[in-house]
């Protein structure tokens, strides 16, 4: 049985599994300072960046519309699988499940499902290596289907944010932590909540201490030991090793993987964010 994973753009796959044929990546789109950036292989990271930076107004996303997934989902293959980013943080989930609504009418021999990642980025591509772990080993689409979500279901994401600008910006930081982490120069430990949505797990003064407290948690997670850890940056590679070093020492993953994010997951973490999930 042939089988596709289709992905939207907020899932950082690296130039390794683009290569591998077996993803199909939906682009969403991102307004910032007047301009439009499609989320894609044309996408220049340096321009969103600056763009962001000068606006004063947060970046706007926008997801694909159901047209685009059902192009990426009607590829011939017997099994299709979905990945979307959080579908509390976006309407990417959304527009991927009528996209399947669409398909079954018209191939209702075509198996297809769309996973809730309740993650983004690392996350993401996490969840989409799973499936192609899955589907690879020869198992029958239900068992990948159930398999895959048991996965989502356990998968913990951590992030750490140079900036919380973009945070500020759309409201998702409340205006009393928005004066005071101004004020002190605060570096807010963030993580994502088993249906999705951004928390607070801590705070420190220094990106260093931030880091060390997100590693820290991870290796106090006996759930940690033998998974796979990906680590996703956005324009900081040096950091990323940092961090992988620290995990190395402290953690017991049988895996370490380093990313770059794309247009999405730049707009969420914006310039120095470290993303993981394991």
């Amino acid at each position: 049985m042939s089988f596709k994973i289709v992905v939207d753009s907020c899932c950082d796959l690296s130039a390794e599994m683009r290569r591998s044929g077996c993803f199909l990546q939906v682009p969403l789109t991102i307004r910032s300072n007047g301009s439009t950036f499609v989320d894609d292989e044309t996408l220049d990271q340096k321009d969103l960046l600056w763009a962001m930076k000068q606006s004063s107004d947060a970046p706007v996303t926008s997801c694909p519309a159901p047209q685009a997934y059902l192009d990426a989902l009607d590829c011939g293959a017997d099994d299709v699988y979905v990945v979307t980013l959080s579908a509390l943080l976006s309407g990417s989930h959304n527009s991927a499940q009528q996209a399947r609504m669409m398909l079954e009418e018209d191939h209702p021999e075509v198996n297809v499902h769309v996973f809730n990642s309740c993650s983004a980025s690392a996350g993401e591509v996490l969840v989409a290596m799973k499936v192609k772990e899955l589907a690879e080993s020869g198992l029958p689409f239900k068992k990948v289907v159930r398999e895959t979500e048991q996965y989502i279901y356990e998968m913990k994401t951590l992030f750490v944010l140079e900036s919380l600008e973009n945070l500020r910006k759309n409201g998702r930081l409340t205006k009393l932590q928005s004066i005071v982490t101004g004020a002190l120069k605060i570096k807010l430990f963030l993580g994502s909540t088993p249906e999705g949505e951004i928390c607070k797990l801590g705070q420190a003064l220094t990106i260093k201490q931030a880091l060390s407290k997100m590693v820290d948690r991870m290796a106090n997670d006996p759930q940690h030991v033998g998974r796979t850890l990906a680590i996703c940056h956005c324009n900081c590679l040096e950091r990323a090793f940092q961090v992988k070093e620290m995990v190395e020492n402290k953690c017991q993953f049988a895996k370490v993987i380093i990313l770059e994010t794309g247009g999405i997951s730049t707009a969420y973490a914006n310039d120095g964010g470290i993303i993981v999930a394991y």
